[in-house]
């Protein structure tokens, strides 16, 4: 089966064939480094990290750039009141940044570029879409004429006249058409500036996207990903700038994930209804997060509560139980069936699932299919130690993909050895038929979370 993705330019899903084979350029909007990265950024980044490890998996060469907006009126605000530059303000939010994802698994993308050391690029691009006429100059600031490029809209679907009725002419700005979008931002007294033929100012925030887009990936991205609330304006116009300035399709596949909601609102720092990644790790695992966020299509948006992230918690520890059994079982497991074409079928329907679109919902049910199969064998006495290690490694690449199963818990450390050794002694206790013993060690056992089952192969346990 070849793998098709949601594009949210054509609204349909379609085979995926890059621009050059075997190579994939993908470009994700990052965050405004004003704050703490919240929950919401966790989901953004989680989505596209499965993206990103699965296009791996399928043998891509992938580059994968997420941009920092480092240069913004939130950040200068903000720096403002604590008394610090802005570019220093940004250092310490990107920092977090990494922090917070590093502990979430989300693995590094290929660049970071950021808007502060993109400015000869971005410069260079505004200049460019001056001279083809596309932009103009107004009191050191340079506008993007929206009525000058072609199919405005094709993205969020809308015309220019159900755009204009949301928009409006922002005090100091003169721009020609209320539509028209700043390239360049004349600098106001003591802000942070640079020189350009303007004079000096700031970037706006379309463009520099599009500038970094050119810089790391090409003319054509292969895949452009970020939340649905970029849609429109956002990556409108970065469709218009980049294709006006180079003349070619800017983007062959637009990915959007849906946002994460609180009581149907968008989490956002603005509303105040946001938790920061680090609240939220506090309370719970950073592979609950995970497996919360990913048993999700990545396009839909996601009610984020306490109860949904407990009952993810739970969920996932009965794969995590079956993952220890089944490692134990490696070494004493002594049935016949290998389990190997039960492995087989569970992976290809697994990866079925993840080819059509990424369904990472529908790929964990398979695993969790694969999982309750395995446990029939092995508490039934049929599963041969090779059957376990088949189950393990079906499970190994899983997790090499979703990171939700936690090393630590594996059935090869040190508490899962002393657990086996109990038994063994329980087991010494009832062939001498000192079954007060055996009860002893099984209640001992039960208090600590470890559940005991009797099987035709011999004892068993699990985590409750």
């Amino acid at each position: 089966m070849a793998l098709v993705l949601y594009n949210t330019m054509t609204k349909k899903k379609e085979v995926f064939d890059p621009l050059h084979p075997g190579k994939v350029g993908m470009y994700v909007c990052g965050v405004t480094v004003d704050d703490q990265s919240h929950i919401g950024h966790a989901k953004s980044a989680i989505n596209f990290d499965l993206i990103v490890r699965w296009l791996r998996y399928r043998g891509y060469d992938v580059q994968h750039i997420t941009n920092f907006t480092d240069v913004d009126d939130k950040i200068i605000a903000k720096a403002k009141d604590r008394v610090i530059e802005p570019l220093q303000l940004a250092e310490q939010v990107i920092a977090d940044y990494f922090r917070a994802m590093d502990s979430l698994m989300v693995r590094r993308a290929s660049a970071y570029p950021r808007a502060s050391q993109t400015m000869p690029e971005i410069i260079q691009m505004i200049k460019g879409l001056v001279d083809k006429g596309y932009a103009y100059e107004s009191q050191g600031s340079v506008y993007f004429s929206v009525r000058k490029a072609k199919e405005y809209g094709r993205l969020s679907g809308q015309n220019l006249d159900q755009m204009e009725s949301g928009t409006r002419i922002e005090p100091g700005e003169d721009k020609r058409d209320q539509m028209d979008f700043a390239l360049w931002k004349a600098a106001k007294p003591s802000e942070i500036s640079w020189e350009s033929p303007w004079g000096k100012g700031r970037p706006g925030w379309h463009i520099e996207c599009s500038a970094m887009c050119l810089k790391h990936i090409g003319k054509t991205v292969d895949i452009h990903g970020g939340g649905t609330e970029l849609v429109f304006p956002h990556h409108e116009n970065e469709i218009l700038q980049s294709e006006a300035y180079n003349e070619v399709q800017f983007v062959r596949y637009w990915m959007h994930n849906g946002l994460l909601l609180i009581d149907q609102e968008k989490m956002s720092k603005s509303l105040k209804n946001f938790f920061t990644i680090g609240d939220v790790l506090k309370k719970f695992s950073p592979e609950t997060v995970r497996f919360f966020i990913l048993n999700a299509s990545y396009r839909q948006p996601l009610d984020y509560n306490e109860r949904s992230l407990e009952e993810a918690g739970k969920a996932l520890e009965r794969l995590q139980t079956t993952y220890d059994a089944m490692r134990s079982a490696v070494k004493r497991a002594t049935g016949t069936d290998d389990a190997n074409k039960l492995c087989e079928d569970a992976w290809k329907q697994f990866e079925e699932r993840m080819d059509d679109d990424f369904s990472s919902r529908e790929a964990i049910a398979i695993i969790y299919e694969l999982a309750r199969d395995a446990n029939k064998l092995w508490s039934g006495g049929t599963l041969s130690a090779n059957g376990a290690q088949n189950v393990v490694a079906v499970l190994d690449r899983f997790n090499s993909l979703f990171d939700v199963l936690e090393e630590s818990k594996q059935a090869e450390d040190v508490s899962s050895k002393l657990i086996d050794l109990l038994l063994e002694v329980r087991e010494e206790a009832r062939k001498r038929k000192d079954f007060a013993q055996a009860d002893r060690l099984r209640k001992r056992l039960a208090e600590l979370g470890i559940e005991i089952q009797d099987t035709k192969e011999g004892a068993a346990w699990k985590r409750k």
